[in-house]
């Protein structure tokens, strides 16, 4: 993930222009760049600060000369390095390929035969470098990167010469707990046995998904690492002897790599031919995204667009090799690949609707897949996603843009009714759309219309119902549509003046037959319009879950369910008052529930059974919320997925509870304050979360439970973010702009 510079970054380092930062920390920073000439670098560099010392200035000396011996074949090919600049840096080639760790959270736990061929060519790649009498110390992986040509090793941070303790302290461990050799969680020497030892620790983990101690604290962590038997449940029968001789706590009792080759017996095929398919997948899509970071197009090369265009009949390594898998990884974004992909129409400047001009408008972020402009958003309304597009309300209509790409499909205005524009009330299941269109006259009541997804025209589908209103936008509301029908609330019409305290109902409708299935009452005033009294309503099963904030001043938090057979009320809880923000209402769609429970945010995190609306746990009693005030709302509104319940924590942070039990798995930290009014969004990887009133997103990574990124919106996002899980993106909505970031 690469992210804008900052006025404190660098412009050039070298012959290298900086296009973003791809990471950093205390030592220093990694960013990309190019060359005049176009070629794509990551560009090490160390903080002045850091440098001025010798000890680090000599350690990153070295590093530089451990990547120069690993080399091309099995590592970033060193292209330019400047260890005695005023803030030393090194530039080597970018290899597009996931680390190990994203690959097996990506695919699973790879299979035996991708095991073997992995721990075959780190064999060889470690073997190059123990000949040169160098030893990594801290092989891991998210040191190891997955290419088309085989895996390549990188970071060389604490890499040194066999037998050289000069930058080493006696008793001083250095390196990654979870994989480093019992004699270095002494702090002993580390020599090739040692390497050995980690290359067992992710080969399991390839093969498992878990390291060979677990995890935990680093103190817990090398003490298993030092007495503790290896964890090698789920190993393949044909591995376990070879990988258990290597986790031998006697260095001498672990084969060479050498031998550890030869028994994993690896069968001489290309590297492609072992990965999973969605392995081969994201090194592909890593080859596009590159071109999508920068501020201004590169000119390709005389001569190179047509080395590269595909032709049929090829291998897949071939078509890797030219959609930037193996080229890229070898050769550093090559130019023909740049050719390739900007003649398929994947280039940034190319895919979807770009502004007349190609500078980024302030407000969409570097990291956008794209973006579009529309009339200022609504941001009442959260963008929706259906089929293979993304719904967005605007002041005057509703816009449908691609998903993918950005490309806006069809935009409808809204209807004039007396000289004034009624909007749409818009529903979805995914799939379709349905909205609600005020009509011209009273007398025909209420009815209901899909959206035709290929030019945003309304279809009647069903109604009208005569003895409801269907004439104003406050007359009726549609609620939500589950497994063909549509639940909706509106007011029974009656003769004279509108009163909106009586003649509200929930009720159903049948999408195929378009017969009303049923109507239930509920008592007292409705204003649908108004962000200060609105039901929301998700359908699971036979339960219809339903919430209704009431009031301004005196704030009702309830919760229910109807049967979603027959509207009758099966249960309702008034949940505790608290003092709630005046925006702390659920938006359509924002009602959380899986299979078994619905949930529910307020001063403490609820879990109501569906089937009966007993409580099944309540979590956050006694637990310190941060800086906050006692009677404030301390947790948001939550999401569930895959049987965890994730949820921002008062002004702390981000907690992951068990959907079953309540039980808490994990919490995190977020840097910041958390937003309590918008629901996070859960991918395969992070946990999307909004941050300090909307200006930031922090993307949680769901396997380290660290944060992973964080990008600032210049402009803060208004309403919700969703992610369009088909097209792999996270949309947003911020002022006249509509844009798109990578979903994972």
């Amino acid at each position: 993930m690469a992210f804008p510079l900052t006025h404190d970054d660098p412009q050039q380092l070298g012959p290298f222009r900086l296009i973003a930062r791809l990471g950093g920390g205390g030592m220093g920073t990694v960013y990309l760049g190019r060359s005049q000439r176009g070629r794509t670098v990551a560009l090490k560099t160390m903080h002045e600060r850091i440098a001025s010392e010798a000890t680090f200035r000599t350690r990153f000396q070295l590093e530089i000369d451990a990547a120069r011996v690993m080399g091309a074949r099995y590592g970033a090919e060193v292209v330019d390095a400047d260890p005695f600049a005023a803030a030393p840096w090194l530039a080597t080639e970018y290899v597009l390929g996931p680390p190990l760790d994203d690959t097996v959270a990506l695919c699973g736990p790879l299979p035996e035969r991708s095991v073997r061929a992995l721990g075959a060519a780190l064999c060889a790649a470690l073997g190059q470098l123990h000949r040169s009498d160098v030893v990594h110390r801290d092989l891991k992986p998210s040191n190891i990167l997955i290419t088309a040509l085989g895996p390549k090793v990188i970071d060389f941070g604490i890499a040194r010469a066999i037998g050289d303790d000069r930058l080493t302290s006696v008793g001083v461990t250095a390196g990654t707990p979870a994989f480093m050799s019992p004699e270095q969680a002494m702090g002993g020497e580390h020599t090739a046995a040692g390497d050995v030892f980690a290359l067992a620790g992710v080969l399991i983990f390839a093969a498992t998904g878990h390291g060979p101690f677990g995890s935990g604290q680093p103190a817990d962590l090398l003490y298993r690492v030092r007495f503790a038997e290896p964890d090698l449940g789920g190993v393949p029968a044909g591995l376990l002897p070879i990988l258990t001789r290597c986790l031998s706590k006697d260095p001498a009792q672990r084969p060479g790599m050498a031998e550890l080759a030869d028994q994993l017996n690896h069968e001489e095929t290309d590297f492609t031919d072992h990965l999973p398919e969605a392995a081969l997948a994201e090194i592909g899509r890593r080859a596009t995204e590159v071109w999508q970071t920068q501020p201004t197009r590169l000119p390709a090369p005389p001569g190179s667009v047509d080395e590269a265009a595909p032709r049929p009949g090829m291998s897949r390594r071939k078509l890797l090799t030219l959609s930037g898998g193996a080229v890229l990884g070898a050769a550093a974004a090559s130019v023909g690949t740049w050719a390739w992909l900007t003649r398929r129409g994947q280039h940034r400047d190319t895919a979807g609707p770009q502004p007349s001009s190609t500078a980024r408008p302030a407000n969409v972020p570097s990291q956008a897949v794209w973006w579009a402009k529309v009339n200022r958003t609504d941001e009442t309304f959260v963008p929706t996603p259906v089929g293979d597009l993304i719904l967005v309300m605007i002041d005057d209509g509703l816009v449908g843009l691609d998903a993918k790409t950005g490309e806006k499909r069809w935009s409808r205005k809204w209807e004039t009714l007396s000289g004034a524009q009624i909007a749409w009330q818009v529903v979805s299941d995914g799939e379709r759309a349905y909205a609600f269109i005020p009509e011209t006259s009273t007398a025909e009541g209420l009815a209901v219309h899909s959206v035709d997804l290929e030019n945003g025209k309304p279809k009647p589908l069903i109604g009208p119902f005569r003895d409801f209103f269907g004439s104003r936008t406050e007359q009726a509301q549609p609620l939500t549509v589950a497994d063909g029908v549509i639940y909706l609330v509106a007011q029974r019409w009656k003769a004279g003046p509108v009163d909106n305290e009586k003649g509200w109902h929930v009720m159903a409708a049948d999408l195929q037959s378009g017969k009303e299935l049923w109507r239930q009452s509920i008592s007292g005033a409705y204003y649908p319009v108004s962000s200060d009294d609105g039901i929301v309503a998700k359908a699971v099963g036979n339960c219809l879950a339903v919430t209704r904030r009431v009031g301004v001043l005196d704030i009702v938090d309830g919760i229910g369910g109807r049967d979603t057979r027959t509207g009758r009320m099966l249960w309702s809880w008034d949940l505790p008052r608290e003092r709630l923000d005046s925006k702390s209402y659920l938006e359509p769609g924002q009602l959380v529930a899986d299979n078994d429970r619905v949930y529910f945010g307020t001063g403490q995190l609820y879990a109501f059974r569906l089937s009966n609306g007993d409580k099944a746990w309540v979590f956050g009693e006694g637990r310190d919320k941060g800086d906050i005030e006692k009677d404030t709302r301390p947790y948001g509104r939550p999401a569930v997925k895959d049987g965890v319940v994730y949820v921002a924590e008062g002004t702390r942070g981000l907690v992951a509870v068990e959907a079953d039990s309540g039980k808490l798995l994990w919490e995190t930290s977020l840097g910041g304050v958390p937003s309590l009014l918008v629901t996070p969004v859960i991918g395969r990887k992070y946990a999307y979360v909004a941050m300090d009133g909307n200006a930031r997103i922090s993307a949680v990574d769901l396997h380290t439970h660290k944060v992973a990124w964080t990008f600032r919106v210049p402009d803060i996002f208004d309403g919700a973010f969703v992610a369009h899980e088909r097209a792999g993106t996270l949309v947003l909505m911020s002022g006249d702009f509509v844009y798109a970031l990578p979903f994972e």
